[in-house]
């Protein structure tokens, strides 16, 4: 079973950065896919990216040139380098990994202010 756990969450002003990370508790070589979704109040859960374990990329339209999805191997670690945040971003970013069965995160809280 995969655990995964995110940080990098916060409250930033609109224009700003901030980078999400998510750490799994094992190896995530051999994940198939991780990636990030959100949920903001109110409004079901998207997708915003993921990274396949080939290192294929994918992103939602919303968030195309602004967001990037990373994954650093040695630490077990998918990162997500948000910037020209807006506050249409503000929501709840979860971490998922792919691997056999579908493991979310706890969640870290993103606020955009205007």
């Amino acid at each position: 079973q995969v655990q995964l756990v995110e940080s990098g969450g916060g409250s930033v002003q609109a224009g700003g950065s901030l980078r999400l990370s998510c750490a799994a508790s094992e190896s995530i070589f051999s994940i198939d896919l991780m990636g990030w979704y959100r949920q903001a109040p109110g409004k079901q859960r998207e997708l915003v990216a993921f990274i396949t374990s080939g290192g294929s990329t994918n992103y939602a339209d919303s968030v195309k040139g602004r967001f990037t999805i990373s994954r650093d191997n040695a630490k077990n670690t998918i990162n997500l380098q948000m910037n020209s945040l807006t506050p249409e971003d503000t929501a709840v970013y979860y971490c998922k990994a792919l691997h056999g069965n579908i493991y979310w995160g706890q969640g870290t809280q993103v606020t955009v202010s205007s």
